[in-house]
């Protein structure tokens, strides 16, 4: 009679560790079937040792509502707009940035300096297609100068780690700056020697600086990802941490 209820008992604790299990394991399904339709992100993030001065964005204005590829706050610029295009690892992190930067008057990320035409981002999940993820910015010069953009540029991500931002491994990350006239390779190449001046990052920087090529749409749910996915474990793993760093602010339109 004792080993009855003895077996009884334990017949209903496997029962319940086989449903706890089961439940466990549709959350998990769910999830990785969640982050396939977005493209597989590794949510670590390595840390490093950046030098930040008082702080970086005292002197630049911050854009509170930043939920579209456009600066909502701003009217029609009078002067003609400049593009930049920039490579930083994961292009949420990077646009998540630049829309909170005020002058960035458009924005969208994208594919660059590659040499297949029109790739996927399954493609260039592979590392094969020889393109990097970018964001593509368009700047009003009269309300934040070039050299700003890069100041900002260079602290948002790690400039010193070959193919690499953190768990973000290949050629995909690399950082990069796509200069698109001859004043902005110049002015490039003086932001990179200043920042090694300034000892921002303790390792030497490997950016590369070259020629903008043809650039890429990336598909429609890579736009406004950090804003549109706050809770997504990327973005909380990541560029929530990346934004405080840089003293940015989080807020966006429900």
């Amino acid at each position: 009679m004792k080993n009855f209820k003895r077996n009884k008992k334990l017949i209903a604790g496997s029962g319940i560790l086989i449903c706890f299990l089961s439940i466990l394991f549709i959350a998990c399904n769910a999830e990785t079937t969640q982050s396939t339709k977005t493209g597989p992100r590794d949510i670590r993030e390595k840390k490093t040792s950046m030098k930040i001065s008082d702080n970086l964005v005292k002197d630049i204005i911050v854009v509170e509502d930043s939920n579209t590829n456009e600066n909502p706050d701003v009217a029609e610029p009078k002067n003609k707009l400049e593009k930049i295009t920039l490579g930083g690892g994961c292009f949420w992190c990077v646009e998540a940035v630049f829309q909170r930067i005020k002058g960035i008057e458009k924005w969208s990320s994208g594919y660059m300096g590659g040499k297949s035409k029109n790739p996927t981002y399954e493609e260039i999940c592979t590392g094969l297609s020889g393109h990097a993820e970018v964001v593509q910015l368009e700047f009003d010069p009269e309300i934040i100068s070039l050299e700003k953009v890069l100041d900002v540029f260079w602290r948002a991500h790690d400039p010193t780690t070959l193919n690499r931002q953190g768990a973000d491994i290949g050629t995909q990350y690399r950082s990069v700056i796509f200069y698109h006239n001859e004043n902005q390779k110049l002015i490039a190449e003086k932001s990179l020697e200043k920042a090694e001046q300034e000892k921002l990052w303790p390792n030497k920087i490997v950016t590369k600086i070259t020629k903008a090529s043809d650039y890429y749409l990336a598909e429609d749910y890579h736009q406004n990802y950090f804003n549109l996915n706050p809770g997504r474990g990327y973005c909380q793993a990541v560029i929530w941490p990346k934004l405080v760093k840089l003293g940015l602010p989080f807020k966006t339109e429900e």
